[in-house]
């Protein structure tokens, strides 16, 4: 078997070669996909360096939402209260202030993975200093700024240049002087760090002289950090937190592997297509590879090949293919990971923290994941090999016919059987959670994987649709190319088989092109009919830069500078926050953490110039929140009740004024509130955007040019801006999309190509009788057009059912089924463009074969 094997190969490099690209880039799109999973999640949780490296014991002014890792505390604390007390050796105070910075060109400076920015002070006392200084010196008068490595290779920052950081109230350009490591890392677990003078800090952050969010202790020699926490916490009682900086790091610690094994679950969602699209092109390639050679395995069952061995045979050739494309594809892995960490970067999720991996699990899973691949998809041919009689080293190669019919239907059902697995919860899931983004995502993953089982099982079905169609393509043909169109229909009904492998490509990429395009043309089209129904601002003023949130946050102060151009009727600036639904509790069969909500913030005797806000909210004094209606049934909320939040400065008690609804969601999408109620939630809440009514473009632009990275939009470009906040992710769905597709068309080719090769004998005996080159190439492009329509139907089919199931199940106006009628003309044409054009070249080679070679053809 293995001279045979050898042999095979050296008189069949060819058609090996095409199958093993077809491997090749399946396991590159695999590869790759691991690859940026294991580097998202280094970048994730393995920048767990902590800030608190050097301290024992923390203690924090109020009290800190328990549920938040990296949440402020909401009270202040006076640095003189905890030093000289017994058993502290060191002291050092500490605040955080989110802040948006800018690098070369005004460029917004991504944090790590989806992190924040924080600006912080230059710990005062040595003992507690975690940051070394890789180039530069640490801060010492206003203005000056030591930044992460990570912050200054995103921002291209070098000592002495400038940065330029926007805090919640006013924008500042800051001189780089240090460029800081934190136990190795480029960033901390928290993100980015702008380090500057202590009194910076307290000023950005609005602490008196001498007070802080928080202390950083360290513990006297001898004394442990636990009893040291014990005392100081029975010293301050509820005016304090005092925690240990170990389980601070800790806790820490524990949600970035979460939010690690969340990005590796998304990521793997999308790498599941890589795997399926790969082991259906190499599986259609390896079915035309076996019934191309239909004659030498007969032949060799005539001299006495066992099944068994003709089954090694197959599975040897499986095994060399996917040992040397696995070896390409993990090269090439590194360029498509490459690919999609820009795609990433570009929604503002930034894994640059991390390098390219290299262990044994980035080179040697996708390795085996590759020949795996191959050897499931050769599994089926080598059972079809082993099942070819001796007999038919008597037929011609090409000649095939749909095969049993009703073991190829059971075996359709059964994987129809199969997509029901998946298709079966998404209504258990519709029945007993309610509407919101966690069972849209939940739902539509299983929807996605459901279809793409279908899409097997339809392409099991597929040769019983190529004699109908066939049969209609061969009319057209007869009617147009006379006998070509004759002879074309007869090759077409004679191997359905043959023309129903190319049309499975084509059928997966129409599918992942029609269902991609629908959804995203239905989201874009509700979002922008919605947006410009809801924003009655002429302007709004935004940032040009993004964060792993959305578009990068404003001063609020550019509200006062807008409203003073001439013209403007109004200017307000809308902010955002979050806060933590504390009362009234929630029920014990619910989940036990109390629900965040995002609260927006806007100047009420403004809003109706600015928003048309669904509902009856009446203008909202001090102390009210109006509430979405999807946001008071989830938690049982009705007009006039109070309730407790907890803010970035504590809990504070409202009143529930009514329910309203935004039905863009991309405005006030959870609850509304006025500014002064958003000053007690969160005074360093950043402005979203500043809505301004009235006024010209032109005086708006002149009156915020002093503030970088900042436009002045119209309402329709606002509202896309908007929305494309809310599709984040979506350039790396194109990309996974984009070469998916690009494999199932090469699959697609190679099946064209190597389905002309098989019939060399065919072609050359059609010449030999007196038929014309072009009516040979006419027979090779009425095929072609069987594909495009077997194709295209069948996958627009699984596009239209694939959206339509996502309605029903998310129950979402975003996802309807209602896409414009030159899409399915666009998918159409573009189908037939690839098809034909990857069937010109075989067409071509069909039509110059010589007798002789013909004579000699298997």
């Amino acid at each position: 078997m293995w001279l045979i094997a050898r042999r095979s190969f050296a008189e069949g490099w060819l058609r090996l070669a095409a199958t093993m690209l077809a491997a090749l880039f399946s396991i590159g799109l695999i590869a790759g996909s691991l690859q940026f999973t294991l580097r998202a999640q280094e970048a994730v949780s393995g920048s767990d360096a902590s800030e608190y490296a050097r301290a024992d014991v923390l203690v924090q002014g109020g009290s800190v939402d328990p549920d938040d890792p990296y949440a402020a505390p909401d009270g202040r604390v006076a640095l003189a209260r905890v030093a000289g007390r017994p058993g502290v050796a060191a002291v050092a105070g500490d605040a955080s202030v989110p802040v948006t910075a800018s690098g070369a060109a005004h460029k917004t400076i991504m944090p790590p993975a989806g992190a924040r920015t924080l600006l912080r002070p230059w710990p005062s006392t040595a003992a507690l200093d975690p940051y070394h200084l890789e180039s530069g010196r640490a801060p010492a008068a206003d203005g000056e700024v030591a930044v992460t490595r990570h912050a200054a290779r995103a921002g291209k920052l070098r000592i002495g240049g400038t940065v330029t950081v926007l805090t919640p109230k006013q924008a500042r350009a800051m001189t780089v002087v240090g460029i800081v490591t934190v136990q190795g890392h480029s960033a901390v677990a928290s993100g980015d760090l702008l380090l500057a003078p202590p009194p910076t800090v307290q000023q950005a952050a609005g602490l008196p002289a001498g007070t802080w969010q928080s202390v950083w202790v360290k513990a006297a020699p001898g004394v442990a950090p636990a009893k040291l926490r014990g005392d100081l916490a029975r010293a301050f009682g509820s005016a304090a937190t005092v925690r240990t900086a170990s389980g601070v790091r800790h806790a820490q610690s524990a949600d970035l592997q979460g939010a690690g094994a969340s990005i590796g679950g998304a990521i793997g969602m999308l790498s599941s297509i890589a795997v399926f699209v790969g082991l259906f092109v190499v599986s259609n390639t390896f079915g035309t590879l076996v019934r191309q050679r239909t004659r030498r395995l007969a032949l060799l069952g005539a001299i006495g090949a066992t099944p068994r061995q003709i089954k090694r045979l197959i599975r040897l050739e499986a095994l060399v293919l996917g040992a040397g494309a696995s070896a390409g594809g993990v090269l090439l892995g590194y360029a498509v990971s490459g690919l999609l960490t820009r795609l990433f970067a570009q929604d503002g999720f930034d894994i640059t923290a991390a390098d390219a991996q290299y262990g044994w699990i980035a080179l040697a899973v996708p390795a085996a994941v590759g020949i795996l691949v191959t050897q499931l998809a050769a599994w089926r041919a080598a059972r079809k090999a082993a099942r070819i009689s001796p007999m038919q080293a008597l037929r011609a190669a090409s000649a095939d016919t749909t095969g049993r019919r009703w073991p190829r239907l059971a075996g359709a059902f059964a994987v129809f059987a199969c997509a029901w697995m998946f298709f079966g919860p998404v209504w258990a899931i519709r029945a007993e959670e309610p509407p919101g983004p966690d069972r849209t995502a939940g739902t539509s993953v299983l929807i996605l994987m459901g279809c793409m089982t279908t899409v097997a099982a339809l392409a099991v079905l597929a040769p019983f649709f190529v004699g109908p169609l066939g049969g209609l393509v061969g009319r057209i043909g007869m009617a147009v190319s006379g006998e070509a169109g004759r002879l074309a229909r007869a090759t077409i009904t004679r191997s359905p088989r043959r023309v129903s492998s190319a049309a499975s490509s084509l059928m997966l990429g129409v599918a992942l092109v029609g269902a991609t395009a629908m959804v995203v043309m239905s989201a874009n089209g509700r979002f922008d009919e919605a947006g410009r129904q809801v924003m009655r601002a002429d302007h709004a003023v935004a940032a040009t830069g993004k964060t792993a949130d959305g578009p990068a946050p404003l001063p609020r102060d550019l509200a006062a500078k807008a409203a003073a151009v001439p013209g403007v009727a109004h200017a307000a600036a809308l902010t955002a926050s979050e806060v933590k639904l504390v009362s009234p509790e929630r029920k014990r069969s619910d989940d036990d953490s109390s629900p965040y909500v995002a609260v927006a913030g806007v100047d009420q005797a403004a809003l109706p110039s600015l928003l048309r806000l669904g509902g009856h909210l009446p203008p909202l004094p001090d102390g009210r929140i109006g509430l979405t209606s999807t946001i008071m049934k989830a938690n049982g909320l009705h007009k006039g009740q109070r309730i407790v939040v907890r803010g970035a400065r504590g809990r504070v008690t409202l009143t529930v004024a009514g329910a309203y609804h935004d039905p863009s969601h991309l405005f006030a999408d959870g609850a509304l509130v006025a500014p002064s109620t958003m000053d007690r939630l969160d005074p360093d809440a950043a402005a979203q955007a500043i809505l301004v009514s009235g006024g010209s473009a032109d005086a708006l632009s002149r009156a915020v040019a002093g503030v970088p990275g900042v436009k002045v939009m119209d309402r329709d470009a606002y509202v896309k801006r908007a929305a494309g906040s809310m599709t984040k992710g979506m350039r790396v769905i194109y990309g996974f999309i984009g070469m998916a597709l690009l494999l199932s068309l090469f699959g697609m080719a190679t099946t064209v190509s190597m389905s002309v090769a098989e019939r060399t004998r065919e072609f050359g005996l059609l010449g030999a009788v007196g038929a014309t080159v072009t009516q040979i190439r006419a027979i090779v492009r009425w095929e072609a057009a069987t594909v495009v329509l077997l194709g295209g139907l069948l996958g627009i089919g699984t596009a239209l059912g694939t959206v339509a199931l996502l309605h029903v199940a998310t129950g979402s106006s975003f996802l309807t089924v209602n896409p414009p009628w030159w899409l399915f003309v666009l998918v159409a044409a573009g189908a037939a463009a690839v098809t034909l054009a990857t069937s010109a070249l075989p067409a071509r080679r069909a039509s110059t074969i010589p007798v002789l070679e013909a004579a000699k053809a298997e």
